[in-house]
């Protein structure tokens, strides 16, 4: 007997079980997968957002955001990205793939959902990761955009994903 999958099946079996969602994530060419959804799967009151909404990943890993629910896209945050990384703004409605090389802090947006607040972070491990940390606070978002960047801030604080590394 066969089972064929769809791609939201394998993701959350993939959440079930972490060696599977590394091992099928390295062979499609990538090492972490961020969805984009219209709500959050264990949080229906979560609308619009990316999943995970904060992301810490090493220097030179690839990021797949996925566009499971149509409409939405991956794009940099003007002012939230460390100096010298490159911008990307994916396609509507279409999966896009980013290698963060350097160090540091990024902002993620949707562009269509911006102003309902479909932002999230990246943070880049290795020395100098939190060299941009004040410039990025400090980008301009407006409305709930800036309000849900405040909670990720904060958040990403009580992981300890702001502090300086020790290794």
């Amino acid at each position: 007997m066969s089972v064929k999958l769809d791609r939201r099946q394998v993701l959350a079996a993939g959440a079930a079980i972490p060696a599977l969602s590394v091992t099928k994530a390295f062979a499609d060419g990538h090492s972490h997968t961020v969805e984009m959804l219209n709500k959050h799967p264990d949080d229906p009151s979560l609308r619009m957002v990316f999943n995970p909404r904060i992301l810490s990943v090493e220097a030179g890993e690839t990021v797949l955001f996925t566009s499971v629910d149509k409409g939405h896209n991956s794009e940099s945050i003007d002012g939230m990205l460390p100096e010298g990384a490159e911008e990307w703004k994916g396609r509507i409605s279409q999966d896009v793939t980013v290698t963060f090389d350097k160090p540091g802090i990024y902002g993620v947006q949707c562009t269509p959902h911006l102003s309902m607040g479909m932002v999230a972070l990246v943070i880049v491990e290795g020395e100098g990761k939190l060299d941009n940390m004040e410039e990025a606070k400090g980008a301009r978002l407006r409305g709930r955009a800036g309000r849900v960047m405040e909670e990720l801030w904060e958040e990403a604080a009580e992981m300890g994903l702001l502090e300086e590394s020790t290794a």
